[in-house]
């Protein structure tokens, strides 16, 4: 049996432990932490868990009964939080974003590379079904070359949502929408077509005056090959109409699923192309769905890696991968330059203290709470649909 301890009990803290509690028969948590111990007591409580309860992390780090620690802190707390765990003999699974700069990430790979230990790093959205299977659309050539990506990770958040003690800095959140939101959509859009050779970008904070990150930003990509792409990150869009589209050679596709062909007219203007969209219809519908999605998926993965069963999918390179792109949308931004990619360990994106006095401080944070009563989250509306 596999143990586990949870470590901040916050909102993504109450996924963290429906899931493990879906896998009953293979691991099962027993120690929680966080600064607030009444928080954690009453979290335990609500959820059914018989565990101990702890204020400092370092304390569960000694247990020997305690193999995997779920990582649910504040960006800025995951690398410290990481390395420790690693360096004790524990694998971890770490919340996005992994770390706050590459340099952290470096540091918690080579953690894990020297303990023997696994990292995984969450990038849930990968388990749904319409994103494995248009991944593999892409794959297969069969749609041809992809041209030109969108990705639309838009989201809707209330003044208030900055009010949150660590939220609205640079230097406890690590960035706004573009580093904690549109990591979702940026990590599929890699995943399934690779990183870009150079970014363009603008960011602004047009809603949230209790924070000094950005809520919003724009980016142009362009691929090896000379394909573009287009990330906008967004948390002053209502309804979080949220999708990812790829022009390719022969078709439309994207997630949500949705698919259009054409050929052109003896003029170059296009006509439906029906025979092409009944072979890519075709190619999706024939390959399988997946027992577990989203986090239930990825946690399927680290466990059956953890068992020796399975290659862990979604590891810190993976991780830093994502992250790296997310850097080079901030320094873009923030110098007002086309950036090129990837980073040598002196550029000023590599380390965290660096990129953070190129950022600008959109707004003073003057308002701070230590706890919401609400705790009520929303994971984004269409990517896995």
């Amino acid at each position: 049996m596999i143990g586990i301890a949870i470590l901040g009990i916050g909102s993504i803290a109450e996924t963290h432990a429906r899931v493990f509690k879906t896998f009953s028969g293979r691991c099962v948590v027993r120690a929680l932490c966080d600064l607030y111990p009444e928080k954690a007591e009453k979290f335990a409580a609500l959820h059914g868990l018989d565990v101990a309860v702890y204020k400092d992390y370092r304390e569960i780090l000694c247990r020997d009964d305690i193999n995997l620690v779920s990582i649910c802190l504040p960006p800025s707390e995951h690398a410290e939080t990481t390395i420790a765990a690693l360096e004790a003999g524990k694998h971890v699974i770490v919340e996005k974003p992994m770390a706050a700069s590459l340099a952290q990430c470096d540091l918690m790979i080579e953690a894990a590379d020297k303990a023997g230990k696994l990292l995984s790093v969450v990038a849930q959205n990968r388990y749904s079904i319409p994103a494995m299977k248009l991944k593999r659309v892409i794959e297969s050539g069969l749609a041809g070359r992809v041209l030109h990506a969108t990705a639309n990770s838009l989201w809707w958040r209330g003044q208030s949502y900055y009010d949150l003690w660590w939220r609205g800095t640079w230097a406890k959140e690590g960035g706004g929408c573009t580093l904690n939101h549109a990591v979702h959509h940026i990590d599929l859009m890699r995943w399934m077509i690779g990183t870009p050779e150079e970014v363009t970008a603008v960011f602004s904070n047009a809603n949230h005056e209790n924070s000094e990150v950005e809520d919003l930003s724009v980016a142009i990509l362009k691929f090896p090959g000379g394909s573009l792409g287009v990330i906008t990150a967004s948390l002053v869009s209502h309804g979080e109409e949220q999708e990812l589209v790829f022009q390719t050679e022969r078709a439309r596709i994207s997630v949500p699923w949705k698919l259009k062909a054409s050929l052109p007219l003896e003029n170059g203007f296009p006509q439906d192309d029906p025979a092409t969209e009944r072979e890519i219809q075709d190619l999706y519908d024939s390959l399988p769905a997946i027992p577990y999605l989203g986090h239930e998926g990825q946690v399927d993965n680290l466990l059956s890696a953890i068992e020796g069963r399975e290659q862990l999918l979604i590891d810190g390179r993976e991780g830093r991968a994502t992250l790296e792109l997310i850097m080079a949308i901030y320094k873009s931004a923030a110098t007002r330059t086309t950036v090129r990619l990837p980073f040598s360990r002196d550029d000023s994106a590599y380390r965290k203290e660096t990129l953070l006095a190129l950022m600008p401080r959109f707004h003073e944070k003057k308002k701070s709470v230590e706890n919401f009563s609400e705790n009520t989250i929303t994971l984004g509306r269409n990517v896995g649909k």
